[in-house]
């Protein structure tokens, strides 16, 4: 029974340094980058070998992130519990899960989809495990550096599928390159004075959750009404899908707003609960309505 639970305990210590939760997210987006190239039919297999790639590449960038991380995380309450900052684990077992998780996630795109996927995997991981972590601690600048690694899964997917960089690819990225800056703020106001023990300066202008904050936020989700009809006008998907994506921008951008006008934390929460709504909403509809 003890030798169970501790198999049971590793295990579950493991799935926290790769953040499996979050990590399903981003992997689902580039499968939706895969399946949207032209040409390209579902295939399980390939869908099953891109999630497997796309788990080990962003467990490996998330338990880089743990390790650089470990002291300000004892420092907050949500991730004092985390196995390196409780001491669960120790530094040199999460640099052996890092190292192998991530050189196999990108054998995997490499020899079973193409050597470019395989290399925006590599970038990806570079980008967010040793400049947007430690960034964190410099200045609000890190959510644009996160951005383009939060981005990424897009363009490896779409990669992964057609073996170039094509406008598809970029249209692709661009909607979640931006969605990423309305959904980190709402995130950071919530955390705010978390983040600020921990020494994280992740909000816009004076660091601080404010009216320029939620208007910043309020331009990006603008912008993303317009981004959300580019794969329409490129023939990747079709008219229902424009249709949607511009329904979902408003509804999002009305949850900026509405944190302009109340400028408090439950309106934070309901723009980040938000983000995620846009999101699978978008994607699921360019799924179904494929040009």
């Amino acid at each position: 029974m003890s030798s169970s639970y501790a198999v049971a305990s590793k295990v579950k210590d493991y799935s926290q340094l790769m953040k499996f939760n979050l990590t399903f997210m981003v992997v689902f987006s580039s499968v939706v980058g895969y399946l949207l190239v032209p040409g390209v039919e579902f295939n399980l297999v390939k869908v099953l070998l891109l999630f497997a790639g796309g788990l080990l590449v962003s467990g490996s960038a998330n338990t880089i992130n743990q390790i650089w991380e470990r002291e300000t995380d004892k420092l907050m309450a949500r991730t004092a519990v985390r196995p390196l900052p409780s001491g669960r684990m120790n530094v040199s077992e999460a640099v052996i899960l890092a190292t192998v998780t991530g050189l196999a996630g990108i054998f995997v795109m490499g020899y079973c989809f193409n050597l470019l996927s395989a290399l925006l995997s590599l970038v990806s991981l570079v980008m967010y495990a040793f400049l947007y972590t430690p960034w964190k601690k410099w200045n609000s600048l890190a959510v644009l550096i996160g951005a383009f690694p939060g981005a990424m899964p897009l363009l490896i997917g779409w990669a992964a599928g057609a073996n170039d960089l094509s406008l598809g690819g970029w249209s692709l990225f661009a909607i979640q390159f931006l969605w990423q800056f309305p959904h980190f703020w709402a995130i950071a106001w919530i955390a705010y004075k978390d983040y600020a023990r921990a020494g994280f300066k992740m909000l816009p202008g004076s660091g601080e959750p404010n009216k320029y904050t939620a208007l910043q936020a309020a331009m990006y989700t603008l912008l993303l009404i317009p981004a959300g009809v580019a794969p329409y006008l490129l023939k990747i998907t079709g008219s229902i899908s424009a249709i949607v994506a511009i329904l979902a921008g408003v509804f999002f951008l009305y949850r900026a707003i509405n944190l302009y006008r109340k400028n408090d934390v439950p309106a934070a929460r309901k723009l980040m609960f938000g983000s995620y709504i846009y999101l699978t909403i978008v994607q699921l509809a360019q799924l179904l309505d494929k040009a």
